[in-house]
């Protein structure tokens, strides 16, 4: 049985034309040993399988033929050519950086560049994966890199060109090898499929040239692997089932459903797809370049941008046209957040499946939106597997009415006339007294002067029909006030402020109104005029509420700006810090002294 070589060595490139994918390189080589003008170091970088050390070798087999072509290229015939392909040059040595890094290796290296060439014009020494020397090897390497002998020429390799010290790639010419395209690997994949007699499918290939990402030896090995699965037929779903690739009709799929509203559909190919093993995040970042190639096909200049076949690139044309801008703008953004977050989602399923309902109601959300969310509120999703749900009977409809308007009447904002509106309380449920010293009691905390004023002045009573803005008496005797119950009182009605009102909620909770000697007057300190004129606008709200809450008609607020004599309740640490620095003169001197600031 005949010794198996894989493709990758087999069809390893012997000249510069053969190599795939470097032109600009090959080219600029080519010119150089043409005209002669060769630098004594290169650094060829670039990322793994696209030929850096295929183009050293290359390179020192055609400096070294006695009898080369015109076009640069080396015969192949003579006798350092031969020496080369049989693999027995002693003109052309390989050293492996990675496992020979030591100051040791690098010294035998420089006695080995003492002896000139046998048979060729020069010694070339190839170092593979040169990242790999150690600091001292590197430092022992640069005395010869930069003033070798004429006859030696040094090739640099390296994946990972930013380990490589600044004074060595100062000695060198850099040449950065890129990734090969898509279509530059299906090209050598087809050369290779006809030298062994295997048929192939375009598409099938194309998934090969992708999963490859952009390297021409992972292309070579994966096209090997699987020859040998299809047995000589490669097709395109056998290729995804050997490599476990997604195929790209569940995305198609997945689009047309979205489109349609087919949240069902949505949820059970994505099951499909998960009981086949793969990966969620696998599947949404598919879907995300999907979206991505669908807008890029909108356009004939950008529909280039897809590396896919020309059968595939005519499916993404077509499903295109039904797709508008926004809902791809959408789309891709739901799908990137889902992206992020999925790592971080303790139930990973139920965000792909939510990601996957939002997208499948973009499409009937055509309100004016900048393209980055949907601005609708999610619709029902399941109604057509359990049916219309039971509508409610006519009492219910009636009673569900009846709280919705209640509810709309609580939240109202006050207006500027229910404001100005005394509390009126009702004749017929008067309100139990609570005990003086118990003012927390009688359930006064469920008292709303919102909903009672509103109340009044949406009802008014047949007492009041005829004049209307003349105040009504409360039915209860005045009661003796104190001062920790007109605080208590004065806590609540800030507490019981609506949302809107939130900042003079916490303003009237740092106060502390001050009940005055004929017991009837409490004054009220306001820190700014602009504070004053809202409490103002306030004081026939705050009466009411007191009155009522405290059981004495004769409660009567006043106002006044806080002036200089004043003494002021310290509530911060600020305050407290510059209160402490005006009572001790050690600590004023303390903080002059050091420079001391509050943290």
């Amino acid at each position: 049985m005949e010794n198996y070589i894989v493709s990758a060595r087999k069809y390893r490139p012997m000249t510069f034309d053969t190599v795939v994918g470097q032109g600009a390189l090959t080219t600029t080589l080519k010119n150089a040993i043409r005209s002669g003008r060769l630098a004594h170091a290169y650094l060829f970088c670039g990322p793994r399988g696209v030929g850096k050390t295929t183009c050293a070798r290359i390179f020192a087999k055609t400096i070294n033929c006695l009898t080369p072509r015109e076009d640069g290229e080396a015969c192949g015939k003579c006798e350092s050519c031969v020496a080369f392909n049989e693999g027995r040059s002693y003109n052309i040595h390989e050293l492996d950086a990675a496992s020979n890094n030591s100051v040791e290796d690098i010294r035998q290296l420089i006695e080995q560049v003492r002896i000139p060439p046998q048979i060729s014009k020069y010694k070339v020494f190839i170092i593979d994966e040169v990242h790999m020397l150690s600091q001292a090897a590197f430092n022992a390497f640069l005395k010869t890199l930069e003033e070798p002998p004429h006859h030696a020429i040094f090739i640099l390799a390296t994946t990972e060109k930013h380990k490589i010290l600044p004074t060595i790639m100062s000695r060198c010419q850099i040449y950065d090898f890129k990734r090969m395209t898509v279509d530059d690997i299906m090209g050598h994949l087809k050369h290779v499929a006809e030298q062994e007699g295997i048929t192939t499918e375009d598409a099938a290939l194309n998934i090969i040239a992708q999963k490859a990402d952009g390297g021409m030896r992972d292309a070579l090995s994966i096209f090997d692997q699987v020859a040998s699965f299809c047995s000589g037929n490669i097709t395109y779903q056998q290729t995804i089932a050997n490599l476990n690739v997604l195929d790209y009709d569940y995305y198609f799929r997945l689009t047309d459903y979205f489109l349609e509203g087919k949240v069902t559909e949505c949820m059970l190919t994505l099951n499909e797809i998960l009981s086949k093993g793969f990966e969620g995040q696998y599947f949404i970042t598919g879907l995300s370049s999907h979206f991505r190639n669908l807008l890029v096909s909108q356009d004939a200049q950008t529909v280039g941008l897809i590396e896919a076949s020309e059968e595939v690139r005519n499916k993404y044309r077509e499903q295109a046209q039904k797709c508008k801008p926004q809902f791809l703008f959408r789309a891709m953004k739901l799908a990137n957040d889902c992206d992020l977050n999925y790592k971080q989602s303790q139930n990973k399923r139920l965000l792909v499946e939510l990601t996957l309902i939002e997208m499948a109601q973009l499409s009937s959300d055509d309100g004016a939106s900048s393209g980055l969310c949907p601005t609708k509120i999610l619709k029902p999703i399941f109604d057509k597997l359990r049916g219309k749900s039971p509508q409610p009977s006519q009492p219910q409809q009636q009673q569900l009415q009846q709280q919705k308007e209640a509810e709309q009447t609580d939240t109202r904002s006050v207006t500027r006339e229910e404001e100005n509106t005394i509390y009126q309380p009702r004749a017929n449920k008067p309100s139990a007294p609570s005990p003086v010293g118990h003012p927390m009691g009688g359930g006064i905390r469920g008292f709303s002067i919102r909903r009672t004023t509103a109340n009044t002045a949406a009802q008014p009573t047949a007492s009041t029909s005829s004049t209307t803005n003349a105040p009504t008496v409360p039915a209860f005797e005045d009661k003796p006030v104190g001062a920790m119950d007109l605080t208590v009182a004065w806590r609540e009605f800030a507490a019981q402020l609506p949302q809107e009102d939130i900042a003079m909620s916490h303003q009237m909770d740092n106060m502390e109104p001050t009940l005055q000697e004929d017991g009837q007057t409490f004054l009220v300190i306001a820190e700014n005029p602009s504070l004053q004129q809202e409490l103002r606008k306030m004081t026939p709200r705050i009466e009411a509420y007191l009155r009522q809450r405290l059981q004495n008609n004769a409660l009567k607020m006043t106002i006044r700006l806080r002036e200089a004599t004043d003494r002021r309740k310290v509530y911060s640490r600020l305050e407290i810090y510059q209160m402490m620095l005006q009572q001790s003169e050690g600590l004023r001197k303390l903080k002059e002294e050091f420079g001391l600031e509050l943290a």
